[in-house]
Order: structure tokens, then C-alpha cells, then sequence
């Protein structure tokens, strides 16, 4: 699977704002990509970026010293925010019901998805996606 198509809105592109933290982001990835920086104001700059933007100035910043140990439950913060935060996007999370999320792709990215040629992966995006599928099952349930 791949997140295009009727599935493009499980992709951190995805046009959907979101605030972490206090700041407002037009989309994920751009929240993503500023949890990499440690300063307000760094992590500011990447609010009114597209994902495309968001993921090239991400590639240019200094990474937080214990990034790789905060990475996944960085992207599971930003996750929770984009579908706990626009409706219409978690009833089309929850409408995928127990379907098997994996972020395949063409660029080898075997860490947060699944590269399409090979098809190995890690796929901690799909994952997360799946958690918090679960977690709004059980809010739905709640509410």
C-alpha cells in the first residue's frame, strides 16, 4: 500500500493543520520535521511549510542530541495530533478498520515504511498509524 489516492491522507504531506506544542502547522511533516529542533524558534520556522519544504529544511537542521532515541515517540506525538485533531480525518483512519497500514515507497525509506521494491521495512509510520487507529476506536467508544 502505498499513501496515495483514496489513501493520501494517512501521508504526513497530507494538507491538514495541526498544532504540537502550541504551534500551528499546515501539515505532519512539517511538525515532524521542527521535533528536531530544540528551540521554539527553530521548530517556528516550519509552521507555514509544505511537507515538501518542511522535509528539505529538516535535512538542514542540527539534529536534538537524543533524536534518535525520541524519533518514533515524536512521530507518534505529531501522529495523534493530525487525526485527534481534524474528525474528518480520523473517521477515514477508523474507516479503514483493521486493514494492515504500511507506508510502502520508492525511495528506500526501510525505517518508516516498507521500500516497494524489496518490500522490507520497518514501517514505524504504519505502525503508529494502526496505534492510533486503536486509540480512536476507543475514544469513539468513550465519548
Amino acid at each position: 500500500m502505498t499513501f496515495t489516492g483514496a489513501f493520501d491522507f494517512l501521508s504526513n504531506f497530507y494538507p491538514a493543520r495541526i498544532e504540537v506544542e502550541g504551534i500551528a502547522y499546515q501539515n505532519a511533516e512539517a511538525a515532524f520535521q521542527a521535533e528536531k529542533c530544540l528551540g521554539l524558534e527553530l521548530r517556528m520556522e516550519f509552521s507555514g511549510l509544505t511537507g515538501a519544504k518542511a522535509k528539505r529544511k529538516g535535512r538542514q537542521v542540527a539534529l536534538r542530541p537524543d533524536w534518535n532515541a525520541v524519533r518514533i515517540d515524536a512521530m507518534r506525538k505529531v501522529v495523534r495530533a493530525k487525526f485527534f485533531q481534524n474528525g474528518n480525518l480520523a473517521a477515514r483512519l477508523l474507516a479503514t478498520g483493521d486493514m494492515p497500514l504500511t507506508e510502502g515507497n520508492s525511495w528506500g525509506d526501510t525505517f518508516w515504511g516498507v521500500d516497494a521494491k524489496t518490500g522490507k521495512g520497518e514501517n514505524h509510520l504504519g505502525k503508529i498509524l494502526m496505534e492510533v487507529r486503536e486509540e480512536l476506536k476507543f475514544w469513539r467508544k468513550e465519548s
